[in-house]
């Protein structure tokens, strides 16, 4: 089998395609794949340490607001467009799979009108624009929200491949981050970059936490520094990064997260409660929408950024850790959405597909 696929931008694209890659991989071991991203976003150096081949199209988004760099973008995605049939043309793939990003939207297109068989895959609990562009080009729609239905359009249940990946992962040891085995652990981590906003908060709360459970804040690197002068108690603790954080989720007895979509399918994967903080800056404010179609199941806590103050942050961490029993409902409530083998799932589509 020979397959095309394309994401880019955010690891909340790429990562879930390298996951349906190595699906497919376990199913067929001769299987060939081209990887078209981008010339300039992340997935040009992540995807050639994979050794798989890798084009890149010089494209770039749309302005969501009136902006002549939308004529450019105009003319490079025709120029994208042209490209990506002449490589789907040459390379005579027997499907083409899109996982996000607008990179994704030429060569679905491009795909469609070569008679390519195509399949995307939307991560988040609405679609993004690219996806959404694409829908008309694509034979079947693989969701990670049971919520998502879209009348007119194959839409398949299969869940995030990359939730699969955390049931794989040797957990770390709390003691690597100094943290105590015998006490509840608070999770806090906005991402790998952090939040300013967050941190402010936070800074302010360093001595406000209970001292019945530890509390690891990771601050991203951009702001640790800013934490070395700060007084704090002795059992809130500190990184700037931990790499291959979700090897933490299984001991983590309560998350404080962005909404993104990795991030929902790997705690929803360790059943680890969680407390959002929506990023407000993310395109139709789709991490709240993600964080509301698991509140809406009860299944985690909500506080948006509006809405964050110390105070607010504190008490709702300490109600929730202290209650064992709405704990356990959250627990039973994120395994009821826990879709085991999604990638299997993904894989017996492009199957379908395919034959």
């Amino acid at each position: 089998m020979k397959i095309i696929v394309s994401a880019g931008g955010t690891g909340g694209h790429i990562y879930p395609a390298l996951a349906i890659i190595n699906k497919i991989k376990e199913h067929d071991k001769s299987a060939d794949f081209l990887y078209i991203g981008t010339t300039t976003r992340m997935e040009k150096d992540i995807i050639p340490e994979h050794n798989i081949k890798y084009i890149g199209l010089d494209t770039y988004g749309l302005q969501r607001k009136l902006s002549f760099k939308n004529i450019k973008a105009l003319f490079k995605y025709l120029s994208a467009i042209k490209k990506s049939k002449e490589i789907i043309k040459e390379y005579k793939p027997d499907i083409v799979i899109g996982c996000g990003g607008y990179v994704m939207a030429p060569v679905i297109y491009a795909a469609k009108k070569c008679g390519c068989k195509t399949l995307i895959h939307e991560q988040n609990s609405i679609l993004g624009l690219s996806n959404k562009m694409m829908l008309k080009y694509t034979d079947t729609l693989c969701t990670s929200f049971k919520s998502m239905k879209i009348d007119g359009v194959n839409c398949v249940y299969t869940g995030n491949p990359q939730g699969d990946s955390v049931h794989n992962l040797v957990p770390y040891s709390k003691r690597k981050f100094g943290l105590s085995d015998n006490k509840k652990l608070v999770l806090i981590v906005m991402g790998s970059l952090g939040s300013k906003t967050v941190n402010e908060v936070l800074k302010s709360s360093l001595t406000k936490f209970d001292s019945s459970y530890e509390v690891l804040i990771v601050t991203g690197k951009d702001y640790y520094e800013d934490y070395k002068h700060i007084k704090r108690n002795s059992n809130v603790f500190i990184e700037p990064f931990i790499d291959n954080l979700n090897r933490l989720f299984s001991k983590t007895d309560l998350l404080v997260s962005r909404a993104g979509a990795t991030t929902i399918s790997e705690l929803i994967g360790t059943n680890t409660p969680t407390i959002f903080i929506p990023s407000p800056y993310v395109t139709e404010n789709h991490q709240y929408k993600n964080a509301m179609d698991l509140v809406n199941n009860g299944a985690s806590k909500i506080i948006e950024e509006k809405d964050l103050t110390s105070e607010k942050l504190v008490n709702e961490i300490n109600n929730l850790i202290n209650n064992e029993k709405e704990l356990k409902s959250i627990k039973s409530n994120l395994k009821k959405l826990e879709v085991l083998d999604a990638g299997e799932k993904i894989y017996k589509e492009i199957e379908k597909l395919v034959k």
